[in-house]
This record gives C-alpha cells, sequence and structure tokens, in this order.
C-alpha cells in the first residue's frame, strides 16, 4: 500500500509575497484560461464513464460517450494504451471534493474492488483518511485504470477541486502557469496556497526523485486550458521557452470548429490549449489492429513430415470477455459494435482481477496486438447459443458454478484445484481470461504438445491410432488421443477423475477439441462437450487464439498462491473460528 503523501506547499511568507506580486503584475500580459479538461487514458471510455458517474457524481453527457462533467470539469476519457498509473508523472493526482468524507469513505468500502470497484489507499495506522493542516479531511483512492484521486472536505467547492502537479523546481513551475495562463495564487485554508484557475485549484509538490515522469501515455495523459486567443496564448509559451508539440488547428475528430494545440510544459506534463467552444473529440477508433478474418483459400503450412503445422505461440486475449452463452437480452445480431466489444472485456477485467498491480492485466495494457472480440457468445450448437436443458438428476444438484467450498476450509482439500495450483480442469484451462492466455503447440511425428501458460500444464496427445486407456485409469486431464481430418487436429479425450467439473460436468464427459488453423494469424478452437448424465444433449462452442510469436512468451506461472497463500487462508479461518 502506497504512503500518504501530506499536501506540502509553501505558505505566504514576506518572499513569497514578493513573488506572488511579482507574478499578478506579469498576468497583465497573459491572458484568462479556465482549468477545464482532464484527459484519462482507459481501455474502454464507456466504462470508464460510468465508473466516474457512479462513485465521483460526474454527471453524463447526453450528446457524448466518452466525456463526463464534474462540476465544471470535463473528464474525457481516451481509448488508448496505459503506459502506468499517474503518480510519478507530473501529474501526480486529481482531486474531488465530498461533503462528507467519512461517509463517502465508507460508502466506497462497502463498494469494495470487485466489479467496477474501488481501490482505497490505507494510512499505516489502517485509517481511509486523515486531517491535513489547512485542508482539513483528506484521502485516497484510485479508479481501476491508474489515476490517483485526492478525496477532501471543501464547502466552497464540492466536485472536483484540484489538479497537484509533482515539480523538480515548483516554483519555476507555478511561475508559467501564472504567467502564461493568468493562475491567480490563492490561499485554501490556513497554510495551503497554490492557483486557483476559476474554482479549480492547481496545487504543486516537491518531486521527491529525480524527475517527474512523462504524463502521456500514463492513466492522466494530458490536462487541458480553456484560452480565448490561442495564438497568444501558444505564442506565451514560446515564450517562455516551451515547444508547441502540435500549433493550433481543428482536430479531425472535433466536435466543433474550435483550435486544439499542444505542448510539452514544465516537469514532461502534456498541456493542451483550446479554444473556447470546445466540445471535445469523437472516439476513436482502436488503436489496436484488427482481428484478421478467416481466409477461404487459406493454404494451411505442412510440417517436415506433411502433416498440417498449428505450432507458435498463441493467445486468447482477443477473446477474453464473450460469453459461453448468448445473453438471454441480446439483439438479433451476430456482433456486438467494436466499442461495446472493448467495454465488455473491460467489464470482464473489473470483475477479476482489477486489484492486482496493472502489470497483471495482459488485456488492458495495449500489449495485445488485436482489437476484442467482436463475437456475441461461444456457444453455436444449439443455435439459440444456450446450454442445453439439464437432465433431471442433474437438474436436482446445485446449480453449476455454485461454490460448494466451505466458508471456513479446514484444510487444503476443502479448496478448489485452481486454489491448490493442480489444474483448472478441461476445458477450463483453454478458456480466456484476463492474464496469461497463452498456448504454446509443438508438435512431432504422432505427437502434439499442448502447454496452456495458466498453471503451467502440458498436454501430450498421441496421434498413432492407439485406443484410449483402460476405463479405471482416470487422470485430472482425462486422457486425450488424437487424429486429421484434413487440416484439423481432433482430439477426443476421456477417463477423467471427475474432480474438476466444468459447467457441472461428471467423471462421464467426452470432450471433443477441434483446432483447425484458419488463416496465418488465426487457430480456431471449437469444443463439444457430451455428457448424457447431465444435458440433454451434447453442446458445441467455439472461440480463436491469435498467433503472437513475436511479442508473447509462456513464461513460468508459479501459482504462489497455492505456495503461500494457503497457510493464510487456513490461518484466516481459524481466527475466524
Amino acid at each position: 500500500m502506497l504512503n500518504h503523501r501530506t499536501i506540502k506547499i509553501p505558505t505566504f511568507t514576506p518572499t513569497l509575497l514578493s513573488f506572488f506580486t511579482c507574478l499578478i503584475l506579469l498576468s497583465a500580459t497573459s491572458l484568462a484560461a479556465d482549468l477545464k479538461l482532464i484527459n484519462i487514458a482507459v481501455p474502454s471510455p464507456a466504462e470508464a464513464v460510468r465508473w466516474y458517474a457512479d462513485h465521483l457524481d460526474c454527471e453524463l453527457l447526453v450528446d457524448r460517450s466518452n466525456a463526463v462533467n464534474c462540476a465544471g470539469v470535463e473528464l474525457e476519457l481516451i481509448a488508448q494504451p496505459i503506459l502506468g498509473g499517474s503518480q510519478g508523472t507530473g501529474v501526480d493526482h486529481i482531486a474531488f471534493s465530498v461533503a462528507d468524507l467519512a461517509a463517502k469513505m465508507t460508502e466506497l468500502e462497502d463498494v469494495g474492488v470487485g466489479g467496477q470497484g474501488v481501490r482505497l489507499q490505507r494510512f499505516d495506522d489502517g485509517a481511509l483518511f486523515h486531517e491535513v493542516a489547512g485542508l482539513g479531511k483528506s484521502g485516497f483512492i484510485f479508479d481501476p485504470w491508474g489515476t490517483s484521486i485526492e478525496l477532501v472536505e471543501d464547502p466552497a467547492r464540492i466536485g472536483f477541486h484540484h489538479v497537484h502537479l509533482s515539480a523538480a523546481d515548483p516554483e519555476a513551475t507555478l511561475t508559467f502557469y501564472q504567467e502564461t495562463f493568468a493562475g491567480v495564487p490563492a490561499n485554501l485554508g490556513t497554510e495551503l496556497t497554490g492557483l486557483r484557475f476559476g474554482s479549480v485549484w492547481l496545487f504543486i509538490t516537491q518531486h521527491t526523485s529525480v524527475a517527474p515522469a512523462p504524463t502521456s501515455g500514463r492513466a492522466v495523459d494530458h490536462i487541458g486550458f480553456v484560452v480565448e486567443d490561442i495564438q497568444t496564448s501558444a505564442a506565451l509559451v514560446r515564450a517562455h521557452g516551451f515547444t508547441l508539440a502540435q500549433e493550433p488547428a481543428v482536430p479531425a475528430t472535433g466536435r466543433s470548429a474550435a483550435q486544439q494545440a499542444f505542448v510539452l510544459g514544465p516537469d514532461k506534463v502534456q498541456l493542451a490549449l483550446v479554444e473556447t467552444g470546445w466540445a471535445g473529440i469523437n472516439p476513436s477508433v482502436s488503436t489496436t489492429e484488427q482481428l484478421l478474418v478467416p481466409l477461404a483459400s487459406y493454404e494451411v503450412p505442412k510440417t517436415p513430415w506433411g502433416e498440417p503445422d498449428l505450432q507458435g505461440i498463441w493467445t486468447g486475449d482477443a477473446a477474453d470477455g464473450i460469453p459461453l452463452e448468448r445473453p438471454r437480452d441480446a439483439a438479433e445480431s451476430a456482433d456486438l459494435s467494436e466499442a461495446d466489444a472493448a467495454a465488455r472485456r473491460e467489464r470482464s477485467t473489473l470483475r477479476s482481477i482489477w486489484g492486482y498491480e496493472r502489470e497483471w492485466r495482459d488485456t488492458t495494457l495495449g500489449y495485445t496486438k488485436r482489437a476484442p472480440l467482436t463475437q456475441l457468445a461461444m456457444i453455436i450448437d444449439p443455435p439459440d447459443g444456450r446450454l442445453p436443458p439439464r437432465t433431471a438428476a442433474a437438474a436436482a444438484l446445485p446449480a453449476a458454478g455454485t461454490d460448494n467450498e466451505p466458508a471456513l476450509p479446514k484444510g487444503p482439500e476443502d479448496l478448489n484445484s485452481w486454489v491448490r495450483c493442480i489444474t483448472q480442469g478441461l476445458p477450463n484451462q483453454m478458456m480466456p481470461t484476463v492474464y496469461n492466455n497463452g498456448l504454446q503447440i509443438v508438435q512431432g511425428p504422432h505427437t502434439v504438445a499442448i502447454q496452456k501458460e495458466m498453471i503451467h500444464e502440458t498436454r501430450i496427445i498421441p496421434i498413432d491410432g492407439n485406443p484410449h486407456l483402460q476405463p479405471e485409469l482416470t487422470q485430472w486431464l482425462g486422457d486425450s488421443r488424437g487424429w486429421w481430418e484434413g487440416d484439423t487436429l481432433v482430439v477426443e479425450v476421456t477417463n477423467f477423475n471427475g474432480r474438476v467439473s466444468y459447467q457441472g460436468s461428471s467423471k462421464d464427459m467426452k470432450l471433443t477439441e477441434r483446432f483447425t488453423r484458419i488463416s496465418p494469424d488465426l487457430l480456431e478452437y471449437e469444443f463439444t462437450i457430451d455428457d448424457p448424465s447431465v444435458w440433454t444433449k451434447p453442446w458445441t462452442a467455439v472461440f480463436p487464439f491469435v498467433k503472437d510469436d513475436t511479442q508473447y512468451e509462456l513464461v513460468e506461472y508459479a501459482c504462489h498462491e497455492g505456495n503461500y497463500a494457503m497457510t493464510n487462508i487456513l490461518n484466516g479461518a481459524r481466527a475466524s473460528e
């Protein structure tokens, strides 16, 4: 957990009073500007808009799907890869003021980090907020994408409150913002000083390391000022020795005729200058490449011994978020829009492990080369995209997916095989998730090896025509036997030990997998489950893997949950008892 850093802005000493007096005189040559824009990088603007509306009371905009109004400050959520959180950059955090911080922190703590939750920063004593001299109560939270957000109590300004910079030379940075944008020096409370831009504050703290990291590509990508005369403001920026990264112009995706310019300001903070009348930009298409479509005339390469070559490293990242079953309220269309697919994948991430450090989240960091798949659901048979009816005997059992583990496990045996780092079972280990979706295939004459990154399991599949093992010889992953049907590798799996169920399957399940290379970069994975004791008829699902030999690498999945967390799980259970 990060340590709380008290805001330390110099107080008004006689020297500083002279300094600010000079700044006021210099402001006569500057133009009034409003600090009105904050651009935050996210994987899915639609999900981020919802998060800020739900948790920080920002207002949805009727005609905008990628922005919210937070007490007059516009947060524009931009879809782009995220290189890291806001902390450590020239924009350390942004801040909101609430009427009752204690009640707000309790509310957010009750939400938790699951779903579209909130990560809270606790202080060393475990408290969620402290009294800060000159400011009152102060606490910190994080949005799911790495933006550090301070929550304060300031009755004079409820809603978006301030931007807090981290500067190598705070005095010089204050000078730049005051002279260029006519910020008004002022006191907040008895000790805190900064600049006011209308009702929004700008505070600056001494950066603690060598120099702040650039904001570009980080969670808070840039901040923006609305200026009356963009040409004059640009000239003032140049007068300070800064070069415009983008000259004033109307963006191609702009929603009005207002011009926009960019400059890399002090401490590598990317700044936008926009004219009055600015209405934001239209959401851009995904920055990732689109998934290649199957090629009807594609000729699958062959191994030296003449079999279809499926070898390489593949990833299921693009398929993460696709539900197994077709949603009951889904429209007739067979596909989602690209924006809806991105939002769906982000919801999948937020429902699972976003509380981990960001580097775990393969599907949200821009690592994936392909946009999320727009496929509506995995099940293709039955035609309605839903699981077939369960048998009467199976229907009498607990519903599929029910957690039958005791609330307080007495020993490791009471926990499931994934927590114990044994296996996810089949076909669950093939299913895409938010991280560790790597799949490596290696072939030899009469044998195919398939390694899945998650829990690092490797299946050795004979393709030699020999029959399955005797029925009494059961295994966690069953007994696999393969053969070729044209360019498709067919694998039949039986002899499961029944200790890992998929959607309620029994040990008598027969799993038939089909691996087909349908383009240079696409491997279609189809599986059929035939389990007459559970479902009234077999059912089939399909999704693709994408080839990624140049970037993806399967690394060891050490599974420390089983090595270390087991002790804590059992200790916690005993403490609860």
